[in-house]
């Protein structure tokens, strides 16, 4: 320690030995040795050689400020008991510096002789002093020492005994005013260190019980129950006005009479005589006046406000026992509106109250009764209006806590008290902390100024509480937490560098509802964006993390947008510099890919000077590029943002355009092997939505090797349904289901008996909660890839998983109890695909023999099968083993999707009806059955509705077929909508619906055989 520090340290103990009241004479010669001690540590300061001589006085200095703090923190009764051990313990301290000073080497000093002459002398003195202590203290400790049996038979001892104990700690009235002298006592006990100490706390304690006893009837215990009865002191005649008969609070004496009044009062009464034109007397003698001099009594005041004072003393005193645990409810309540009028009237009272111990109790009594609350809780805040010692002092209580359990009580009166104290303690920065940190306090304020069942002045009561807490810092994140943003929008918006970042941060931090998130993206995007593209230190990784929170929510992607977040993402991401701290880019991707997702307004926003977009081949590519040459958690975050890309109409074209141009398709068919599942998802998403428009490349590519396909295959077995099952789902549905190779690839890895186990589970309900959304796509893709295996009937494994698996019937089913349109289609098709191999599959029996000679020749053949025979096929048929859609029961299901709204499934649908009547079957029969099951009407139906040219051709063809029957045709001809439409076919249709509605015509007889328009063309 330097010289002049020492000096500064021994000037500091100084002023704190002059402030100690124990022993005060004492004390105060230590300062005056201490403040001498000064210049010649100043002289020791000059260079470093006295450096150990410094640290030895410092040392010695230490046990001064010891002894200093002790008698600073210890109760007086305390050091009365101590008084020689403390005033020993000064001694020896100051005389240990004396020798301590004796070490200084004078020669060396620099100072002047005297300087050197004055160390001597100091030293000397020092060493020599003898403190003394005070007669009354030294005589109490006497008297405490003698043998205690003595003491505690003498109760007249006990009695003076502890009345001069009394007097030497402050209380003067001690037969008026035990209690004070108990308050020592009390506080002694809490000083106790050791055996000697616990001797006499008890002695003294005996002593006050049995004086108290004596005097009041009652033991110290219940010495509360005696000041309960203190009387309040009537004033004096003299404090009373003798015009308004009360207690004076400006008392004036008339200068010519010498009596004292009000200063209003007679003032009034002055200008009462003046306007009724009558001489100033004196009230009380009568006596005209010369002269209306007022003096201001200043003796009579000044007693008033003794008298005053020592009521006010009583009042509170009185107060302590009212308010006891004990007490009764009533007594508690006017205890504290007595406290209150107190306050209110005077302001000063309030360190009574503090310093009586009441603030505690207070706060001990919010945890009674409704009433007893909300009375305690206004008159705590009635004590802390405009006084900061008292806020300290209640907030070093529970009252805090207690005050926010109230405000979650149903009564209402109750919480617009609670709110009001915590409106007050809350003008206090150190308890705006103390109220933050209360579980849940922020949180029930919030609602109170939100709640439409709250009354006006609680829920502005806790919105103001709530401003006054904003000071804290940490107080505004948790209101944001909970749904109060402005005051982190007002910092982010206009606050310094250093706030911005941090409330940035509680941005990125906190868990937003959607609201929340929404209401920042408007009010702090721009602010956001900007801190993005400075170069500030801290504002980049910040503020991405904070924009990565609020583009969770897709409705903020078009406010992102519009605000500007493309082109700094897009730098972040394909520049250089960042790619040293990969997290960031991480955060940046992932904005992005959120953003390209919530929305298409990206579509027409140029993310540079030269006008290029996101699906523009430069960063198309930049992403395939950081795709391939990234890790797996940025690299999902990318795929997303492709995904996002390809997943717009406009922009998909480009999108697949430009992976061509690349050659990227294998590297994204290559993330189907991840082993990190948001990359695995993301690329079978990505890959299932490329496959409308890139089947065959993926066909080719997922051929190349068989894992990416066994990978897909995998996931439609897996439990349940999801995401990335459904993407894979719709994948392989979208390969072109002609490409043989694949379908066989697909057999080999075992898709057919998990296609089959799915299909069943779903039509079994065997899903688990939560997958509702994915089900019917998931659906829709295992139905698709199990038709494809219809498509090459004439490959015996082909044929072998038809008939193995009983297709038909399962198809069939389909058709009957799914209504998802890409269900109902896909399974017309392969119903179509499997009847047409009906014919080929179906066993006709040899015809039997003629019999009846040589004119059998000229009988007609019948018409009907023999028995056990397909009507359509001629010969024996199964659902199973040829696919017959009679003996599937299917016809009816078809004729039912006839009327469905979907073109698409209708055609199908009119396709597979078509096989019935289509050689080498027998079309009569075949058109006998379409009858049966009532086809005819709604194939009509579809020509007259003309919804596609498709469907036109197809229904043309069917009816041509039914005209074919003379019986059909006479029936049909009566129809003037089914002419009128086949001749608008004849006349606006393709080619071949025109020929068709021509053939149809002549079966009608509305054209002649002859005519010879078309010429005949076989089906197509």
């Amino acid at each position: 320690m330097s010289g002049r520090h020492f000096s500064e340290k021994l000037t500091t103990v100084a002023q704190s030995a002059r402030q100690v009241k124990f022993e005060h004479d004492s004390f105060s010669q230590l300062a005056g040795y201490l403040e001498k001690l000064v210049p010649i540590a100043l002289e020791l300061q000059q260079g470093s050689k006295h450096d150990d001589l410094v640290q030895v006085l410092e040392k010695d200095l230490e046990s001064a400020t010891d002894l200093i703090s002790l008698c600073n923190n210890k109760s007086q009764m305390y050091l009365l008991t101590h008084c020689r051990s403390v005033v020993r313990q000064l001694e020896s301290v100051t005389h240990d510096m004396g020798k301590s000073l004796e070490l200084v080497p004078v020669a060396s000093l620099p100072g002047t002789d005297e300087t050197k002459k004055m160390v001597g002398n100091l030293s000397q003195e020092m060493q020599r002093i003898r403190f003394q202590v005070k007669e009354s203290e030294d005589r109490i400790c006497r008297a405490l020492e003698r043998e205690t049996s003595s003491i505690r038979s003498d109760l007249a001892l006990q009695n003076s005994l502890l009345v001069d104990i009394a007097r030497t700690v402050g209380v003067e009235d001690f037969s008026n005013n035990p209690h004070a002298l108990k308050n020592h006592i009390d506080l002694l006990k809490k000083d106790i260190q050791g055996p000697d100490d616990l001797h006499m706390s008890n002695l003294i304690a005996v002593m006050f019980d049995n004086v108290v006893k004596r005097h009041h009837g009652r033991s110290s215990g219940n010495y509360h129950e005696s000041r309960q009865r203190r009387r309040y002191e009537d004033p004096y005649e003299a404090f009373l006005c003798p015009l308004t008969g009360r207690v004076m609070s400006d008392p004036v004496t008339i200068v010519e009479t010498g009596k004292t009044y009000e200063r209003k009062a007679i003032e009034a009464f002055f200008a009462n005589c003046q306007d009724n034109k009558k001489p100033a007397i004196c009230p009380q003698t009568s006596k005209k006046l010369q002269s209306l001099d007022l003096k201001a009594s200043i003796a009579i005041r000044n007693a008033i406000e003794e008298w005053h004072a020592r009521n006010e003393s009583t009042r509170i005193e009185n107060a302590v026992p009212m308010l006891d645990a004990g007490s009764p409810e009533a007594d508690m309540i006017e205890a504290m509106e007595d406290i209150q009028e107190l306050c209110r009237r005077n302001r000063h009272i309030k360190a009574k109250v503090r310093n009586e111990g009441l603030i505690p109790i207070l706060v001990d009594r919010l945890k009674n009764g409704e009433e007893v609350r909300c009375k305690a809780l206004q008159t705590l805040r009635v004590l802390a209006e405009d006084d900061d010692d008292i806020k300290e002092a209640i907030g070093q209580t529970t009252a805090v806590w207690s005050a926010v359990k109230c405000l979650s009580r149903e009564l209402s009166r109750e919480r617009e008290e609670a709110v009001s104290l915590l409106l007050e303690l809350s003008k206090s920065y150190t308890l705006c902390e103390k109220i933050g940190a209360s579980s849940g306090a922020i949180l029930i304020l919030v609602g109170m100024t939100s709640s439409k069942s709250e009354n006006v002045l609680s829920a502005q009561r806790a919105d103001d509480t709530l401003n006054n807490l904003e000071m804290c810092d940490a107080n505004v994140r948790q209101m944001a937490e909970n749904g109060r943003l402005k005051p982190l929008i007002t910092r982010l918006l206009e606050g310094p560098d250093e706030l911005r970042i941090q409330m940035a941060s509680y941005i990125a931090d906190i868990a937003l509802n959607s609201e929340g998130k929404e209401r920042l993206a408007e009010s702090g995007s721009n602010v956001l964006i900007e801190m993005l593209e400075s170069n500030k230190a801290g504002y980049r990784e910040v503020s991405l993390k904070a924009l990565r929170a609020l583009s969770t929510l897709d409705s903020n992607g078009c406010l992102l947008i519009k605000a500007g977040i493309l082109p700094p993402l897009l730098r972040d991401l394909f520049m250089s510099g960042i790619s040293q701290v990969p997290k960031l880019k991480e955060v940046a991707a992932t904005v992005l890919a959120n953003v390209v997702n919530s929305c298409t307004d990206w579509e027409d926003v140029a993310v540079d000077n030269e006008g290029n977009t996101l699906t523009s081949e430069q960063y198309v590519h930049n992403l395939l590029l950081l795709i391939s040459n990234t890790g797996p958690a940025i690299g999902a975050k990318l795929l997303q943002v492709l995904l996002g890309l390809a997943s717009s109409p406009r922009g998909v074209s480009d999108v697949v355009s430009h992976i061509k141009s690349a050659g990227a398709l294998v590297t994204l068919i290559q993330f189907l092997e991840a082993q990190q599942k948001e990359l695995l998802v993301t690329s079978v998403r990505l890959l299932s939505c490329l496959s409308p428009y890139m089947g065959q490349d993926l066909a080719d590519g997922l051929r190349i090797t068989t894992r990416q396909l066994g990978t897909l295959v995998k996931l439609l077995g897996q439990s349940g349904v999801n995401v990335e099952m459904a993407a894979a789902a719709g994948l392989l549905a979208n390969l072109p289901v002609t490409d043989y190779n694949l379908t066989r690839a697909l057999m080999e890895e075992g898709v057919v008996s998990i296609l089959l186990s799915r299909i069943n589970d779903l039509k079994r309900g065997v899903v688990r909660i939560g997958a509702g959304k994915y089900v019917g796509p998931f659906q829709s893709g295992l139905v698709t890839i199990l038709a494809r295996f219809t498509y090459d009937l004439d490959d015996p494994d082909m044929l072998n998983i038809a008939t193995d698996n009983n297709l038909c019937t399962l198809f069939t089913s389909l058709l009957q109890t799914v209504s998802l349109d890409e269900v109902q289609r896909w399974s017309a098709i392969a119903l179509e695909n499997m009847s047409m191999k009906s014919k080929h599959l179906s066993e006709v029996p040899e015809p039997p023999a003629q019999a009846g000679g040589w004119f059998s020749c000229f009988k007609k053949p019948s018409r009907q099968p023999a028995a056990g025979l397909c009507p359509v096929h001629s010969g024996r048929c199964s659902a199973k083993s040829t696919f017959c859609l009679v003996e599937a029961g299917a016809v009816d299901p078809l004729v039912a999707c006839l009327e469905h709204r979907d073109t698409d499934i209708v055609e199908a649908t009119l396709q597979a009806l078509s096989t019935l009547i289509q050689e080498p079957c027998d079309v009569e029969r075949g058109v006998q059955v379409l009858s049966n099951a009532g086809a005819i009407p709604p194939v009509m139906a579809i020509l007259q509705e003309h919804r596609t040219e498709g469907l036109r051709e197809r229904s043309v063809w069917i009816l041509e077929r039914v005209l074919r029957s003379a019986e059909a045709a006479q029936t049909i001809a009566g129809s003037g909508d089914v002419h009128s439409s086949l001749v608008d076919a004849f006349r606006h249709g393709n080619y071949r619906s025109r020929q068709l509605a021509e053939k149809s015509l002549k079966h009608l007889n509305r054209i002649p055989n002859f005519s010879g328009v078309f010429q005949p063309v076989g089906r197509r």
